[in-house]
């Protein structure tokens, strides 16, 4: 990945507090069936890098997200450095090899799971067979899966 000082270019540094996350009930209290019964031992749907990318973005909002890294941890935070661009910067949208990001379908990549952490979140690292019940998305799997199709809706092919 790399960086260079070059304009347009920003480097911000992020903590996230490490291990699992707490589920926020009121008392301790979860009401419901005892599958959702927890409050100490669940994990986060996405790694850490991932949710440091999302707070600088929303931090940043006019910028995009290009990738991030990481910096050091502690007994409490990892740290992560992440790489901005701006999008409004002449020098950005003058050169050829990272003038897409201007495009408006980038904003916000890092909120989309589309940032390297992102698509290792999602569990898009896997090809093949590994990864045949992520793509597109693991929610779109579970869509092609549980829906009914019926031959009567089907094109008929003449012969």
């Amino acid at each position: 990945m790399g960086y260079r000082a070059r304009q347009g270019f920003a480097v911000w540094r992020v903590r996230v507090r490490r291990g699992g996350r707490k589920r926020q009930v009121a008392g301790g209290i979860c009401y419901g069936k005892p599958k959702t019964a927890g409050v100490n031992h669940l994990k986060n749907e996405r790694n850490s890098r991932t949710i440091g990318e999302c707070r600088i973005g929303r931090h940043c909002g006019g910028m995009r997200v290009l990738n991030s890294y990481w910096v050091n941890e502690d007994a409490v935070y990892k740290y992560f450095e992440v790489i901005l661009v701006d999008p409004a910067h002449k020098a950005i949208r003058r050169h050829p090899e990272v003038q897409w990001i201007v495009n408006p379908v980038h904003k916000h990549r890092e909120m989309r799971g589309l940032t390297s952490a992102g698509l290792k979140a999602r569990g898009l690292r896997n090809k093949g067979c590994s990864g045949h019940k992520m793509r597109p998305s693991w929610k779109a799997v579970w869509k092609r899966n549980n829906t009914l199709r019926f031959g009567r809706f089907r094109k008929q092919k003449h012969v």
